[in-house]
């Protein structure tokens, strides 16, 4: 991924400006920390809106923990990283010395800061094409990783989130069969209300398909 292209570098400039640099250069009187938290609020905005178009099975909860993901200082310093923002840094020399160039968390704001030089620069479409761009392949990888998992577990996650409850408990309620085929009719409930029911030749297996009946209900299969 390449960096953006900007019609006004003074811009970029600033994005990579620390706040010691200017200690050590004060000709200059800008720093890129009003861009830090410019950046946050396009990149939450920006974030959001693109996990809502492209997942519209998620719920609220689930929406906000992928946008957290995305968004949290860890991964937005391995973009900085990407874009090899460490090669661009305008650092003080003591933190040039210490290492700054290198920590995750100067990466990761700097990135802030960078989305909020480009939005001033060319506009919101274009930062949007470039989020979407960077955050989408990472989005639809923690996806697949949630999809991942055994139903049973996504179910559960999806009750704690939606619902702040405790975790889904799950019971048999029939028993069919003689003992060399038999048949467990297992249900899923959260509190006193029944989310799934599901029958197989086990337990475990009557549970999942308990468990998937109730993901279907809640719209996540």
């Amino acid at each position: 991924m390449d960096l953006p292209i900007f019609h006004n570098p003074h811009l970029f400039e600033q994005a990579m400006t620390h706040s010691t640099y200017l200690k050590d250069h004060p000709e200059l009187s800008q720093d890129n920390e009003r861009l830090e938290f410019l950046g946050d609020a396009l990149l939450n905005f920006l974030v959001g809106e693109l996990l809502y178009q492209q997942y519209p099975a998620l719920d609220e909860g689930e929406l906000t923990r992928q946008r957290a993901a995305l968004v949290q200082k860890k991964q937005l310093a391995q973009f900085g990283q990407q874009l090899g923002l460490a090669e661009y840094l305008r650092l003080g020399k003591n933190l040039e010395r210490d290492g700054g160039r290198l920590l995750a968390s100067l990466l990761s704001n700097t990135f802030e800061a960078l989305i909020a030089s480009y939005y001033l620069d060319s506009g919101l479409e274009a930062v949007r094409e470039f989020v979407e761009t960077l955050f989408l392949p990472v989005a639809r990888c923690n996806t697949q990783q949630l999809s991942n998992l055994d139903p049973k577990s996504q179910f559960q996650q999806w009750v704690q989130a939606k619902l702040n409850s405790q975790p889904p408990t799950y019971r048999v309620i029939e028993t069919q069969g003689p003992a060399h085929a038999k048949q467990f009719t297992v249900e899923v409930l959260v509190g006193e209300e029944v989310y799934g029911v599901g029958t197989e030749a086990s337990k475990q297996a009557a549970g999942r398909q308990a468990a998937q009946a109730a993901l279907k209900k809640v719209g996540l299969l």
